[in-house]
């Protein structure tokens, strides 16, 4: 069995007139199979592709070592001719470019678009490696409008700032509580991936985070502390995520040990995930996020407010495209937007916003003025 891999071209339009004839898929065998099919012999199929006689012979001896079988009939004084398997390549070919036209007409548009973002110079793209966020997509959505396209891929809020830090990304999204304290797991997550003057944060939004539970909550819930008492099935989130880490700050602060929970022994890596698992009854509660729950038509138990932040180099905010991203998260018509979604409230949207007064965990001590004694 030949396995099948697929390859484009990418050209000015005016550059190659051959690129644009009918056929929306090529392979460069089945270009010399025609020809060859069509003139009847291997010098006439070179002339009509512009290629050498040496040439053709070569990548059709090639091409018949590569497949094992016979492409051509290769008999003295005749014209040359395919092979039955050569045939049937070709008959292959005619029925793929019949079956798949429009599949392969979309994909080719599909292309088209994308790489015209590349060659537009108002156009912009930011890389985002971002904890998973109900907003973040409808924000993709709403910048590329204004030119601005968003790759935007979901991980951990830890895995995030440490993809940043690796220059995997411009931009990370992480979350935290509104009101943090020292000695948290938070601080502890963080402190040591974040640095003030080399890192710098652009207010996003505040969130709502609390109990997802079934309509209704028909086992009432409506603390940690209920949760542990009841013995409730507990749909955790994966380690690394910034809600494993909420989960912990709020146990300590309930002065409970997230081993009393009742976890299930699998971990779901979004809050799409978590609600859909007690949609379909593998668990009974989980942290997670208003906008998930309420779209999922769960119940809901608010127990915290949160910032999401977006942080990226201090090298980096200057640039015209983090600019653009200030610029859009400042509109009236994306602040409308966000605050319309469940849980979530527009604050500082796009202000550059100092890290160290957001997560007081660093002390900068001034040194104190001596005075210089006089002699007497």
């Amino acid at each position: 069995m030949h396995s099948i891999q697929l390859h484009y071209i990418l050209n000015r339009r005016d550059a190659n007139p051959q690129a644009h004839d009918n056929a929306l898929l090529r392979h460069p065998l089945m270009a010399l199979l025609q020809a060859v099919a069509q003139r009847g012999s291997i010098s006439a199929a070179a002339r009509d592709l512009g290629l050498s006689y040496r040439h053709v012979w070569g990548e059709l001896k090639r091409w018949e070592v590569v497949m094992g079988q016979d492409l051509i009939v290769w008999e003295k004084g005749q014209s040359a001719k395919l092979s039955e398997f050569g045939a049937k390549l070709m008959w292959a070919e005619r029925q793929t470019q019949a079956r798949l036209a429009p599949q392969i007409e979309a994909l080719r548009a599909d292309l088209e678009r994308t790489f015209a973002v590349a060659f537009d110079p108002e156009a912009h793209v930011l890389t985002l490696y971002a904890s998973h966020d109900d907003a973040l997509p409808r924000l993709r959505e709403h910048a590329s409008s204004a030119g601005l396209h968003l790759d935007i891929r979901f991980c951990g809020s830890v895995d995030a700032i440490r993809a940043l830090n690796e220059g995997r990304c411009t931009l990370a999204g992480f979350h935290t509580q509104t009101h943090m304290g020292m000695g948290t797991h938070t601080q502890q997550a963080y402190q040591n991936l974040l640095q003030p003057g080399l890192h710098k944060i652009i207010g996003f939004a505040s969130r709502t985070q609390g109990l997802v539970v079934p309509p209704g909550n028909p086992l009432h819930l409506h603390s940690l502390a209920d949760v542990v008492r009841t013995q409730a099935r507990f749909v955790q989130r994966s380690l690394g995520t910034g809600t494993r880490v909420l989960l912990d700050d709020l146990m300590q602060h309930a002065q409970l040990s997230s081993a009393q929970l009742n976890a299930q022994p699998d971990d779901e890596p979004s809050h799409t995930a978590l609600a859909e698992a007690i949609a379909a009854g593998r668990g009974d509660v989980g942290l997670g996020l208003e906008s998930t729950a309420r779209a999922r038509g769960l119940g809901f138990v608010a127990l915290t407010q949160e910032q999401f932040h977006l942080v990226c180099l201090k090298s980096a905010l200057d640039t015209p495209a983090t600019q653009v991203l200030r610029q859009v998260l400042q509109t009236t018509e994306w602040l409308s937007q966000l605050n319309t979604l469940a849980g979530y409230q527009s604050e500082h949207s796009g202000e550059v916003q100092s890290l160290s007064a957001l997560l007081p965990w660093w002390t900068f001590k001034r040194a104190k003025k001596t005075t210089p004694k006089h002699a007497g």
